[in-house]
């Protein structure tokens, strides 16, 4: 479903400007290094931050992480949350939906977060070969027509980039509300010689479980179950 244009599209993105990235190919090999000498951001309110508390020469992150399509970003910001020490990198094509990721990462102070207005077909243009440690792919579209299979996020052509950018052991955390797109997705982790572990076609079946999307929060209310694997590489 398309999201309608928001308004003062332009004005809300310059209000979070410090957690946009316009030109991400420039920081390929060194998301690290980058987030390491941005000590302070600015939020939206005038107010200033010291990055977890660090003095601004201090190590901060110890890996990158990759979201390719956070939506609203509810999963983004209660991650970075949880983690401090790991910057997140948040991709989305929609940049209706990211301007909402960003004012609630800006609203919540979020540090080790930042946010890319690109697609999942560019990773290879922004991230540079074992630069991340983990990438989650949650609730991507299932193209359900077998002539768009190209499509699906985890189709071996979008595998084989993951498998570039991501660490030895890295790992794909993917979680879809799709059944079909699940048994797809199985298939094409094993062909593409990916570890899979903790698979399960109901993840909250015994109550809540991890870090929520929107959409998820949404079938879970609803009683849906919801599919999850580990593919490592």
């Amino acid at each position: 479903m398309r999201m309608r244009k928001k308004p003062n599209l332009s004005s809300r993105m310059e209000k979070c400007s410090s957690l946009l990235v316009t030109d991400p190919s420039a920081l390929r090999g060194r998301w690290l290094s980058f987030a390491q000498d941005q000590p302070r951001i600015v939020q939206p309110q005038g107010k200033t931050s010291l990055p977890n508390g660090k003095e601004p020469d201090a190590p901060m992150y110890g890996e990158l992480r990759i979201e390719l399509g956070c939506g609203k970003g509810r999963f983004t910001v209660e991650t970075a949350k949880a983690e401090p020490s790991v910057l997140l990198v948040a991709l989305e094509k929609s940049a209706d939906a990211m301007v909402i990721a960003m004012e609630r990462a800006a609203a919540d102070e979020i540090q080790n977060a930042r946010f890319v207005n690109a697609f999942a077909d560019d990773v290879l243009s922004y991230f540079a070969p074992e630069e991340a440690s983990r990438i989650y792919l949650n609730f991507c579209d299932p193209w359900p027509s077998n002539r768009h299979a190209k499509r699906r996020l985890t189709h071996r052509r979008f595998l084989e980039l993951y498998a570039q950018i991501l660490r030895p052991r890295g790992e794909v955390h993917f979680k879809t509300d799709n059944l079909p797109l699940f048994e797809f997705s199985l298939r094409e982790f094993a062909q593409l010689g990916f570890e899979v572990s903790e698979e399960t076609r109901d993840l909250h079946k015994d109550g809540p479980v991890g870090v929520m999307t929107d959409y998820e929060m949404k079938f879970f209310n609803q009683g849906l179950p919801i599919c999850r694997c580990v593919a490592k590489r």
